[in-house]
């Protein structure tokens, strides 16, 4: 278990070379924190990361233009329900059995909610975070929305039947559908998300300073496929030229792992026409162009509720899309725009403007989060995250991410280790891959096999890594077992009397609307922002936290 940040007096990590880097109690009002998520953005297609991208970003590129950016961030699961699994706890898939999308994520398994609501702030969260089993929350006081996706069995892999394509499974219709629409199924669900979420902003702000900071997770579902978004996104491109993939392979040229996948997602021998490619990649970038506007909403909104000085904003994603790259689409491998992520934090009053070149991943995220609260890890709880806080302050950190995939797709777990220049692949039913993301950046060249001495020590010193930190045959057999359970599970809920585990959020408009047993004055002037007295006359000052009368000043 690495070392964490744990006593507010000490500097984060407790180690030495990063001794002067300022104690997490500096903050004279403990900061908001609003973590805004992003499903299924590739880092490397962003302007952020490229500057050549036609993706247009304006609030995104100011986000990381004043913050601190963080160029090589990975998923530790190019799935989405195991990478959120990972995220919010700190740990490894295989160690919280987050298998798939239809693993259970149990209660007794601390999340970032659990640790920052324990330091007094009140966590929330808004849209998508595919939970799955009885527990909807997960430490979060506060939930505002249900989700997009399933919360029960239903979605489990079935490394019994590898050959067989369940009905759920990818497929290519949201590539040759892709275009254009009035309305989707995700539009309708973001909306709502980013409703629920500026009303909890204004209902904090309203609140006062007595309020405690708080935590708020806003979790968008695009640019998510189906690849389809509103005419005013679409036309955005018009004039732009859409690039077709950089990297285009024969079927002949996959290696195995990808070759699975293409029978997963029914790609193979079911060739992709490229003006079908441009249309997919063009509502892509419009969806991606919507993400960045709901991100400028929320930042608006924290200007006008004076918040904006008082809150650190962090920017991420669960995993990325190959669209189209490598002959490859969605998520599922650990090719690199799969598994790259974007990850911004940004807090200019404390963290000057900066890049971080060394790997990372948003397994990282929870003991980052610990320590930009001033809170207190549990050094008696094992975690496999390490704080980012250091490089906030321009200090190196770990240079390494640790990978699992366990989803559809593949009937083995695929493991992966990021470090350096180096990136290496294991799995027991495939042969070792190793890229050297330096000289080859796109993953052109295995040289796992390289009669190259130097290349040769490097692989087998990987080899010997993944021997020594996974026990393949145990984690296969674990998750195999798994499977069954669930399916065993599933195939019985579906008789008689179904209870869903989906969450339904309780929004109570008789303590938010005119109703007769409140007094309506008193209602009025509650709910105003900026409060005024009867007369009319603004009655506050700014405050950090938010609001607060100019008299208890």
């Amino acid at each position: 278990m690495p070392p964490h940040a744990t006593l507010p007096d000490t500097p984060p990590n407790g180690q030495a070379e990063n001794a002067h880097v300022p104690p997490v109690d500096h903050f004279s009002v403990r900061p908001n924190i609003l973590y805004i998520m992003a499903d299924q953005m590739s880092a490397p297609l962003l302007k952020m990361h490229d500057p050549t991208s036609p993706i247009k970003t304006p609030h995104l590129d100011k986000l990381a233009e004043s913050g601190v950016v963080f160029d090589r961030a990975y998923c530790n699961a190019p799935l989405c329900a195991p990478s959120r699994f990972v995220m919010v706890t700190g740990q490894l898939p295989h160690k919280i059995r987050a298998y798939d999308n239809a693993s259970h994520l149990n209660a007794d398994v601390p999340t970032y909610a659990h640790y920052l609501r324990k330091e007094g702030y009140e966590t929330t969260l808004a849209g998508k975070m595919h939970f799955i089993g009885p527990d909807q929350l997960h430490g979060f006081e506060n939930r505002l929305t249900s989700d997009i996706y399933p919360g029960d069995f239903g979605w489990s892999v079935n490394w019994d039947k590898p050959e067989e394509r369940q009905e759920w499974y990818h497929n290519m219709a949201s590539v040759l559908q892709a275009g254009p629409c009035v309305r989707s199924n995700q539009l309708d669900f973001d909306e709502e998300v980013m409703y629920k979420s500026t009303q909890y902003l204004y209902d904090h702000v309203r609140k006062g300073d007595a309020q405690r900071p708080f935590c708020l997770t806003v979790s968008l579902t695009h640019p998510h496929d189906p690849y389809a978004i509103t005419e005013d996104y679409w036309d955005r491109y018009e004039d732009v030229d859409i690039p077709l993939p950089k990297t285009r392979l024969d079927q002949s040229q996959q290696d195995s792992h990808s070759k699975r996948l293409m029978e997963c997602i029914d790609l193979w021998n079911n060739p992709v026409p490229d003006e079908a490619i441009k249309r997919a990649r063009r509502a892509y970038y419009g969806a991606c162009s919507y993400v960045d506007d709901q991100v400028g909403k929320l930042l608006q909104v924290l200007k006008n509720c004076k918040l904006d000085r008082n809150t650190i904003v962090v920017f991420s994603g669960d995993h990325g899309d190959m669209l189209g790259e490598r002959n490859l689409w969605y998520k599922m491998s650990w090719h690199e725009h799969s598994a790259r992520v974007p990850l911004i934090i940004n807090y200019p009053a404390r963290f000057s403007p900066r890049r971080v070149s060394e790997s990372v991943s948003t397994m990282d995220l929870l003991p980052t989060l610990v320590d930009l609260a001033g809170g207190r890890m549990d050094t008696g709880l094992a975690i496999d995250g390490e704080s980012l806080y250091p490089a906030l302050y321009g200090h190196r950190v770990k240079d390494e991410v640790l990978g699992e995939y366990m989803g559809e797709g593949t009937v083995s777990p695929v493991m992966m280790i990021r470090r350096g220049r180096w990136k290496y692949v294991a799995c027991l039913a495939d042969p070792p891959q190793l890229f050297d993301l330096e000289s080859d950046p796109d993953e052109l060249r295995n040289v796992a096999e390289s009669s190259d001495p130097a290349v040769a020590k490097v692989a087998a010193a990987f080899a010997d890594e993944v021997k020594r930190r996974w026990d393949l045959q145990k984690i296969h057999d674990d998750v195999l077992a798994s499977q069954r359970q669930r399916r065993l599970c599933w195939s019985a809920l579906k008789k008689g009397r179904f209870e869903s585990w989906d969450y339904q959020p309780i929004d109570p408009a008789s303590h938010k609307y005119i109703r007769s047993t409140i007094p309506l004055d008193d209602l009025e002037l509650r709910a105003r922002y900026p409060p005024v007295d009867e007369h009319g006359k603004t009655r506050i000052t700014a405050h950090p936290r938010g609001i607060a009368g100019a008299k208890g000043e």
